[in-house]
């Protein structure tokens, strides 16, 4: 199967997360993603193939003659796309030999521009992939599926020489659950990488410390014309919580290394309000402050309107990855020859985000990410170019024949 069509059937399959579901996968259409591929996996001649109860898909392609005393070496991708914005029904446009230029979304009249993504004047004449503007793409990460299905394809038809390798999509990466239930016993890799990025010449190895943090503000409403000394508005609260908070350490003021806190819902009325936040800092005593600022304020208005008025619930999701690949730079280094390999200068940036990476570092796993050529992830604005998901194939088709020595 070619590529872009792997990739196209991939993005057009429903996997959208659920946040509010408690179950494994979170949603069920996850499954039809995951027979899809086990199907695939087995048509290729893999036999070692796995389905977990709880949505994982594992493949086992053991290593060349000459090769068995290797590192063995896992290559990683989730199936879901995120909540953020629609997934169902997606309508991918190809362009082929794009120009360069502001791209107009067919469904919606959005403007996919190079004012906001500047990158997309380096993708001239090349093959650009974008949504009709309804939906997000799902090159986050069926992007990175894709790649890794041509690549094991490319292994087995060409009988390239090869390590042991593992192949593994996860459910649910997208609401922060990916490796909840990675299953070690069945996946037995020394190192891995997940390809769940942009820039197809990056590898990733440093990565957010993450926390939520959920906030209940009790009030007590009477009659506006009595509440004198009575009434405790939560709604406004929240908003004097809000605003005790530094101005400038928010996701639209900050880049690079440079931590923030994020707003992401807020709801309310007089009696009782409640307020979403994410945290997030790449320096490790920067994120432990962070919390420390909301137990603070927290502390503070209780003070204020009384003892129990606010309860605050703080929470940890992932670490920086860099604790761990700091131990295992060979993992490192060996990406960035596979990199260099297809003629690209080796880039590695501070993600401000997590993948499941970060989390199966700490499991034991290392395991830094590396770019599967997609632009402008959760949103209709979301694109990549198959000439990028050919050069990632060609960097995973490196890794798989250089595995590392134990």
């Amino acid at each position: 199967m070619k590529l872009q069509d792997r990739f196209l059937r991939y993005v057009q399959i429903h996997t959208t997360s659920d946040e509010e579901s408690e179950t494994s996968p979170s949603a069920q259409r996850e499954y039809d993603l995951a027979n899809l591929l086990i199907k695939e996996l087995r048509a290729m001649g893999i036999e070692d193939t796995t389905l977990s109860e709880d949505g994982y898909v594992y493949a086992h392609i053991p290593a060349s003659e000459g090769f068995e005393t290797r590192k063995s070496q896992a290559f990683i991708a989730h199936m879901d796309t995120a909540p953020d914005f629609s997934g169902e029904n997606v309508k991918p446009r190809i362009i082929p030999n794009y120009n360069g230029q502001d791209v107009v979304l067919e469904a919606t009249g959005d403007i996919l521009s190079v004012k906001d993504f500047p990158d997309l004047t380096s993708l001239k004449g090349r093959t650009l992939i974008t949504t009709d503007g309804s939906t997000l793409l799902g090159a986050d990460d069926k992007a990175g599926i894709a790649e890794i299905m041509d690549a094991a394809e490319k292994i087995l038809e060409q009988k390239l020489p090869h390590g042991d390798l593992w192949i593994c999509f996860t459910p649910d990466e997208e609401i922060g659950r990916g490796s909840d239930r990675f299953d070690f016993d069945i996946c037995k890799a020394d190192y891995g990488y997940t390809v769940d990025g942009d820039y197809e010449g990056e590898v990733a190895y440093e990565n957010f410390n993450a926390a939520s943090a959920e906030l209940t503000i009790h009030g007590k409403n009477v009659h506006p014309g009595e509440a004198k000394n009575i009434m405790i508005n939560a709604a406004r609260i929240a908003t004097e919580f809000v605003s005790m908070l530094p101005e400038a350490e928010t996701p639209e003021h900050t880049e690079g290394h440079e931590g923030f806190y994020h707003l992401t819902d807020m709801k309310g009325d007089t009696a009782e309000a409640s307020l979403s936040f994410i945290l997030r800092d790449h320096d490790k005593d920067s994120f432990e402050k962070r919390k420390a600022t909301m137990q603070k304020i927290t502390d503070e208005l209780n003070a204020k309107y009384g003892q129990g008025t606010i309860e605050l619930t703080l929470k940890d999701s992932y670490y920086n990855m860099l604790e761990v690949m700091k131990e295992h730079m060979d993992v490192i280094e060996v990406a960035k020859d596979a990199i260099s390999s297809v003629g690209l200068d080796p880039i590695s940036r501070p993600v401000r985000g997590g993948t499941d990476g970060a989390s199966l570092s700490f499991k034991g796993l290392p395991c830094p990410n590396l770019g599967g050529g997609g632009y402008g992830f959760h949103g209709p604005f979301e694109h990549c170019t198959l000439e990028a998901m050919d050069t990632v194939v060609e960097i995973l088709l490196y890794l798989a024949s250089h595995p590392l020595s134990k």
